[in-house]
């Protein structure tokens, strides 16, 4: 009996499947199979050949000249399967998804020469037909389903994922009909209908509103079907919750015809009125705002919808929009992620520019962060602002980043509606079947240039000569409908006039308001929050919490599992807790804690994420401790509510590397949550540098723009000890900078008390406003930077410290400072025996609380000098936001010079500079 004898019994359709597990698993595959793909991977190690070449080698070398009919046969098979898996893996390459011009040459091509056949086997039928879902068929036959599988309107990337589930499940949905859309009459009327509304939204406005920027989405009409679709789609599936993000291309078309925001309103913000709100709110050009909508879908479902809100900095929003997703999915659908889905609209050029894609990119299978899956959406105009591809990026596509993480790509042309909806109803079934990203390539192009008002043949010419000539989609996928006998011409015109005497009059609603009204973004969360006025910031917050609670909180954090083992280390730093809180003594460390617990034990959440918060930088949280044999993860707080002492959950995550990323997905979170205390920590306050535009765009202004309100905290540790330029500095200077019109509180604590009430009030308020505190360093551990139960328990946040030694009749000169500062004063005083200095601490900075200010200088009758201290140069820290805004009596400025640099790199020379300021305070 012939021993390859296997070979003719086995289906070779099989050969496919069977080499997918061989690879997988090799003691799963029949030993005289697994003895066959060894032979195959022997061949392509031994000859170095690419695969197409070496299926014959690996035949011969197996099969050998034994039976050289069955060799010939295998062989070609072998060629068919390895031509079959060229057009899943190379496919996309040569798919017509350019809607203006052929696309540039690939080579090597999919020719079949290259895969070991010759056009004599074109008429041969070859088994392997059925691994494409065809009963045996001619190669000719092959070649046209596949081309039409894969090379037509859709390219899909797929064969790089390593999961063989996933390719399998992409293969299986690629080769129903060939990867041909199948709609029926209905759904075909309402993707022509969509095209309608996103075609003639545009021209209305491109009509009525000449020349005005509107960023609009012509080119890429699509869009708003695949959208439509989508969100239909992902209701049947189980989602409850989209949160989409978007920059500016389409924004307004999307606002309109996704989200059912009313026309009318749109035109009000084309025509400039102002708001209906006081001059607090400045508002923001159009095609930046967000809305929160219930959708209807078409088959009853309620869909909870969502368009973030975002500043101009391109992708900014990426991180933002994962941030509130997580936030509804740990409050809502805690049992299936699934139920909330983050949408991200992204632009060719900034998708594959922009480092923020890669920072949010990277978070997607991190347990902090994960949001069971992105729809990334590439709103592709083959041109960035004014730069070719080609000037725009290295790679082959934007959307290369997807492999990084294993994500399919779907290159589809905008121009073919039904590919486009089939494409956008496949994304949405991959994540709601693997909970992964996946990226839509929506290849189209814009009408006009960057915006109305620029001139694309400047850098284009030859481009904008084709779009000017080339038809829209609509009028495109109109006539295929009329050719196919759906509809009759007259059909257009009537659903083109029906929209357009909707905008008709909404335009003329518009023009009899006169003021702009804009709905507050996620309304749902927010009730019961107000925005706060100047006073209501400055007014006293209930922080107090009974001994008794705050003795039951300490005790659980201070108790180890007796029946776990634990380095000696973490043994002694909870015992010390333990043994300090029963002696009266808490420190910095052990009030954060705390502060923590007793919001746990009151409902509210707590949610902290940075770069090591579970030990801490300064090794002073120790939130989470590991077992030393297992590395099993305790949490005290978390235990709290297992325990039945608390029903608000704590979630404490170390982040990725990533500053810009994290802190807007923070951002996000607290604006979507309300009722948790939301915090990210900079490993060093420096390190917030890299997350500047986060502060900038977001931070310091969402409510001036958006009327959105936010209560993110931010830790910052602060204060020069002689470790050179970085990590001396948070900057406090930019963050006093940016504080106006009441937008966020800015903080400098220098007691483990004042931290406790303060993060207490920041949920004890009937409003959130973003709060910077800049955190002690050497502080955690310093002997004097101890609090008492009583003052956790009885006392509040301090605005402003006043000298608890200083005896007012003595006191000739009051120094007022700032955070850990005014240990080093208080060193020096103390050194000088000088009793005619008052130290004055400003634990809140903004917004300064000038009335208790007031009242301590009153106290201070006979001083005639009164000083601004601080240890950072002149030119940084407080000193030019007090010389704006502190002038109730005549100070002046004592301190170190300006500096470029923050501090000196060398230890010596900033300790006689920092001493030499302290010196000066007490001439």
């Amino acid at each position: 009996m012939d021993k390859y004898s296997f070979l003719n019994a086995a289906s070779t359709a099989y050969f496919g499947d069977l080499y997918d597990k061989y690879l997988e698993n090799p003691d799963a595959v029949e030993p005289s199979w697994r003895a066959f793909f060894q032979g195959f991977d022997f061949a392509q190690e031994q000859y170095s050949t690419p695969v197409e070449e070496a299926v014959p080698v690996m035949v011969q070398q197996v099969v050998g000249n034994e039976n050289p009919a069955l060799s010939e046969t295998v062989k070609k098979e072998f060629a068919v399967l390895n031509l079959i898996n060229g057009y899943r893996t190379y496919g996309h390459l040569f798919a017509q998804i350019n809607p203006l011009r052929p696309r540039e040459p690939y080579t090597p091509t999919l020719a079949i020469e290259n895969y070991g056949l010759t056009t004599a086997d074109l008429n041969t039928t070859f088994d392997a037909a059925r691994e494409i879902g065809l009963a045996p068929s001619p190669l000719n036959a092959i070649i046209e389903a596949l081309n039409t599988t894969y090379c037509k309107s859709i390219g899909v990337e797929y064969q790089y994922i390593h999961n063989p589930q996933e390719r399998d499940w992409f293969t299986k949905r690629l080769q129903q009909n060939h990867n041909k859309p199948q709609f029926s009459k209905e759904e075909k009327l309402q993707i022509l209908n969509k095209l309608n509304e996103a075609t003639s939204f545009e021209n209305f406005l491109h009509t009525k509103y000449v020349g005005q920027k509107r960023f609009s989405l012509e080119g890429n009409d699509a869009l708003i079907a695949g959208l439509d679709f989508m969100v239909e789609a992902a209701a049947e599936q189980g989602v409850k919750h989209v949160v989409l993000g978007m920059a500016h291309r389409g924004r307004l078309n999307v606002l309109a015809n996704v989200f059912g925001k009313n026309p009318k309103d749109i035109f009000s913000e084309f025509d400039g009125k102002d708001y209906e709100m006081d001059d607090w709110f400045d508002g923001d050009v159009k095609y930046h705002l967000g809305i929160t909508t219930q959708r209807t879908t078409r088959a009853g479902k309620t869909v909870d919808m969502n368009l973030v809100p975002n500043p101009s900095h391109l992708e900014a929003v990426d991180a933002v929009v994962g941030g509130i997703t997580r936030a509804k999915q740990d409050h809502y659908c805690q049992e299936n992620f699934r139920q909330a889905l983050p949408i991200i609209i992204h632009g060719d050029a900034a998708v594959s520019g922009q480092g923020i894609v890669y920072e949010t990119v990277q978070m997607c299978g991190l347990r902090g962060f994960t949001n069971a899956g992105t729809v990334h959406i590439v709103i592709n105009n083959q041109v960035g602002f004014t730069a070719n591809f080609a000037d725009s990026r290295s790679s082959l596509y934007c959307t290369d980043i997807a492999k990084m993480n294993d994500s399919p790509v779907l290159h589809v042309n905008a121009d073919d509606a039904e590919a486009v909806v089939r494409t956008f109803l496949l994304a949405i079934d991959y994540r709601q079947a693997f909970g992964k990203d996946v990226y839509i390539n929506l290849f189209g192009y814009r009408k006009y240039g960057h915006n109305e008002g620029d001139e694309p043949r400047f850098t284009q010419p030859l481009l904008y000569k084709i779009i000017s000539k080339h038809d829209n989609p609509r009028n495109i996928y109109a006539q295929k409908l009329i050719e196919e006998g759906l509809i009759q011409q007259s059909y257009v015109a009537e659903i083109e006039n029906a929209y357009k005497a909707t905008l008709d009059a909404d335009l003329e609603a518009s023009r009899r308001e006169p003021l702009t009204i804009l709905k507050p973004f996620m309304q749902t969360e927010w009730q019961g929050f107000e925005i706060a006025s100047p006073k209501q910031m400055l007014q006293k917050v209930d922080t107090t919490i009974s001994k008794e609670k705050l003795d039951t909180i300490a005790k659980a954090l201070t108790e180890l599992p007796a029946d776990k083992p634990f380095i000696s280390k973490v043994k002694k730093i909870v015992a010390d807790r333990k043994e300090a809180y029963a002696h009266n003594h808490i420190d910095w460390g052990m009030a954060e804690l705390l502060a923590y617990g007793s919001l746990l034990t009151e409902g509210y959440d707590v949610r902290i994420t940075g770069e090591d918060v579970q030990r801490g930088t300064f090794s002073h949280r120790h939130a989470v401790l590991k077992t030393e044999d297992t590395e099993e993860e305790i949490c005290f707080l978390q235990d709290l509510k297992a325990k039945q002492l608390a029903t608000g959950t704590f979630h404490i995550y170390n982040s990725l590397l990533s500053e810009y990323g994290v802190l807007g997905y923070e951002y996000g979170y607290a604006m979507a949550s309300p009722r948790t205390l939301t915090i990210w920590e900079a490993q060093f306050g420096d390190f917030s540098n890299g997350a500047q535009i986060m502060i900038d765009q977001y931070i310091c202004c969402g409510e001036d723009k958006w009327k959105v309100q936010d209560g993110l905290v931010m830790l910052l540790p602060h204060g020069y000890e002689g470790q050179g330029a970085e990590h001396s500095s948070a900057r406090i200077e930019r963050y006093l900078q940016l504080c106006a019109e009441n937008n966020m509180y800015v903080a400098n604590c220098t007691t483990p008390a004042n931290f406790f009430h303060l993060l207490r009030r920041q949920m004890k308020t009937t409003f959130r406003k973003p709060l910077v505190i800049f955190t002690p360093k050497s502080l955690l551990r310093h002997p004097q930077v101890i609090s008492t139960v009583e003052d956790l328990a009885g006392g509040q946040f301090q605005e402003v410290l006043d000298d608890p030694l200083a005896k007012a009749q003595k006191v000739k000169r009051v120094v007022f400072c700032s955070g850990r500062y005014y240990y080093d004063l208080y060193a020096e005083r103390e050194k000088l025996g000088r009793d005619d200095i008052a130290l004055v601490r400003i634990e809140q900075l903004f917004p300064l609380p000038l009335t208790q200010l007031k009242t301590i200088i009153a106290k201070y009758k006979h001083a005639t000098d009164f000083i601004w201290a601080q240890e950072e140069p002149k030119n940084m820290g407080a000193y030019g936001y007090m010389l704006m805004n502190f002038d109730l009596v005549k100070w002046r400025y004592v301190g170190t010079p300006a500096y470029a640099a923050p501090a000196s790199g060398s230890h010596t020379r900033d300790r006689k500079r920092h001493n030499k300021a302290i010196a000066t305070v007490f001439e």
